[in-house]
């Protein structure tokens, strides 16, 4: 018989084994060890049980298996306790930009044409700017839709015809959102439509954030297992977003409180995750 999960919107779907082991191979786990946790969650769900059970189930028994593995596993939520502000989640996407060879800066004045905007990411390459929003949500149902392609490109023209007056014609101009939960399909439409950069947590499909965030390595401090939530609130208020900057601030862990030990192991389950 086959078992109902409800989502987080409230639809309910067939509980899908593969699935679920599909997530559990994105954090690295080996198939034998996929098939365990995926049999053993399944032995325990129940007609109705909501997936976020599940992923707790999951993720407390990949953890006895792998923090690393449990960390990765746990990336889309870690993302998400980036908040309540989206200041993190801009740097986090600034330093995804500039893995892929542009100079950013983040979190500002632009003077458009017609007014001033507060731009959350330029990103720059030669004959390139591309003027970024951030859309940060709080929790995996939300979705940008088409008010946010909709608002941004109308902001994005403005400042297109300031920069084309200081710049010049010939560079390539472009606008771009990036969110860390999805798009509507209307969305995406109007969106690729206009010309705009969009990326979201699984889009496009073969370039989304989760394939960003594993081709380049850069892991939010909000992955680690070995931190507290107070802890990472601690860190994130201080501009420590991401496990590769804690090597160089080790200061702040034993201001946070952390004993030497504790150290260690945070700065080793954090070099673990980086270089899986």
């Amino acid at each position: 018989m086959a078992i109902h999960v409800k989502k987080v919107n409230g639809d309910k779907v067939i509980f899908d084994r593969e699935k679920l082991k599909q997530a559990l191979s994105f954090s690295g786990a080996a198939p034998e060890e996929q098939e365990k946790i995926a049999l053993m969650v399944e032995s325990r769900i129940y007609d109705g049980i909501p997936t976020k059970r599940i992923y707790q189930m999951a993720f407390d028994l990949l953890k006895k298996e792998s923090y690393r593995n449990a960390g990765r596993y746990k990336l889309k939520n870690a993302i998400m306790e980036m908040g309540p502000t989206g200041f993190p989640f801009e740097v986090f996407v600034g330093k995804i930009f500039e893995t892929m060879g542009y100079e950013v800066e983040t979190g500002v004045i632009v003077q458009g044409k017609c007014v001033q905007h507060e731009v959350d990411v330029i990103a720059r390459k030669p004959g390139e700017m591309i003027m970024i929003e951030c859309k940060f949500h709080m929790e995996s149902s939300s979705k940008s839709g088409v008010q946010v392609p909709l608002y941004i490109q109308s902001r994005y023209l403005d400042v297109k015809a300031a920069w084309e007056k200081q710049y010049g014609t010939n560079l390539h101009y472009r606008g771009g959102v990036v969110t860390n939960t999805r798009f509507s399909e209307d969305a995406i439409q109007y969106g690729n439509c206009a010309g705009l950069v969009l990326i979201s947590w699984d889009y496009p499909s073969d370039k989304g954030l989760k394939y960003w965030i594993d081709k380049t390595g850069l892991q939010p401090v909000t992955s680690l297992i070995s931190l507290t939530k107070k802890d990472k609130q601690f860190l994130l208020d201080r501009g420590i977003v991401l496990c590769s900057q804690l090597e160089e601030n080790k200061d702040l862990l034993k201001e946070m409180g952390a004993t030497g030990f504790q150290v260690r192991k945070i700065l080793n389950e954090a070099a673990n995750l980086i270089a899986s």
